[in-house]
């Protein structure tokens, strides 16, 4: 799926907005410069030069940090008095416990029921108040915003909302400042859209003929399902195997960007995310989650579709909070997959 070419008043109006947004985001106060390094046997594999940006490296093990830390930095000295609310399923709920430890704000993290025990424990190991409710984040998040409203609190969205879009922005930045040669298209995992949001308004504003290129899973697309109806629409059901993407509804600041700014949106099975998280592992002898994969498991069916040879593809390793329970199923379907 392509879009058609945007005036360009709409280049100097909100992408450069967002610009500003991001090269003023004090996310370094917290969040690391991430590596973004070369995936040799990917490379070989693919017949092209498969670069990963490693955000699983970031202290959270997750980009997550830099919207949440972004987010509570912008907040008056009465809303953190207050403290702050959120919902995830696990990695900005991470992200927010330590940005809040660090600014000494009280926060509480309502997670779906479902989310992994690690995730949990990361909410709580950073002082935060881990709330389970609802059995996906739709309903965790219902359950949010009404604690919010009762008690006062600062609600701070996942993705939903310009400080957070801003500060996952700079990982954008960063990959620019990295491969200032050669870079064709740059694959993104989205769930609510906050992550390639923030990447497509800083790099389509300055350097507008590299390919934004969104992967999703197969049982939660609604960037694609948003983009095929030109509006945002709810999936009537989430599979919450890459839970981290795990969302319904595209949301409407990051789909105000992506709908013109994104030229193609993959979506892959489950299956190619497990043998994904093996092809990562290969070259970075690291494990990331199944939404940390999206990225690798998109440019593998990208290159397949198109028969792209020879070019500079970015993968964006989203995050790496993974129970150590559930590998022997990855590895399983990683094999099943490859045998196929």
């Amino acid at each position: 799926m392509s879009t058609c070419p945007v005036p360009s008043t709409a280049v100097s109006g909100l992408l450069e907005h967002y610009v500003k947004k991001i090269l003023a985001a004090p996310v370094y106060d917290l969040a690391v410069r991430t590596p973004l390094q070369v995936a040799p046997a990917l490379s070989l594999l693919l017949d092209n030069q498969v670069l990963l940006k490693r955000e699983d490296l970031q202290p959270t093990f997750s980009f997550k940090i830099r919207g949440a830390y972004n987010k509570l930095m912008q907040l008056s000295a009465e809303q953190k008095a207050c403290g702050v609310i959120t919902a995830s399923a696990g990695n900005h709920a991470q992200g927010v416990a330590l940005a809040a430890r660090e600014l000494g704000i009280k926060a509480t993290i309502v997670m779906p029921c479902s989310t992994p025990e690690l995730k949990v424990l990361g909410v709580r190991s950073r002082g935060a108040q881990a709330v389970l409710h609802g059995e996906s984040f739709p309903f965790a998040l219902a359950h949010a915003l009404q604690l919010a409203e009762a008690c006062g609190c600062t609600f701070v969205s996942p993705f939903d909302d310009p400080d957070v879009i801003a500060g996952q922005g700079t990982v954008g930045m960063e990959i620019l400042r990295q491969q200032q040669g050669a870079l064709d298209a740059i694959f993104v995992p989205v769930g609510g859209g906050g992550l390639i949001g923030g990447i497509a308004a800083y790099v389509k504003y300055l350097r507008p003929e590299v390919r934004i290129v969104g992967v999703e899973a197969e049982g939660s697309s609604c960037l694609l399902a948003a983009l095929r109806a030109g509006e945002r629409v709810v999936l009537p059901s989430v599979d919450g195997f890459a839970d981290g993407t795990a969302v319904a509804q595209i949301g409407a600041y990051g789909f105000e960007i992506c709908r013109d700014w994104v030229d193609d949106v993959i979506t892959v099975s489950n299956d190619e995310l497990c043998s994904a998280i093996k092809l990562i592992y290969d070259d970075t002898r690291s494990i990331v989650e199944p939404s940390g994969a999206l990225a690798v498991a998109g440019i593998r069916r990208y290159v397949g579709q198109h028969r792209v040879r020879g070019q500079t593809l970015v993968a964006v390793n989203s995050g790496a909070n993974i129970n150590f329970d559930s590998l022997r199923h990855v590895a399983e379907r990683a094999a099943a997959h490859s045998a196929s």
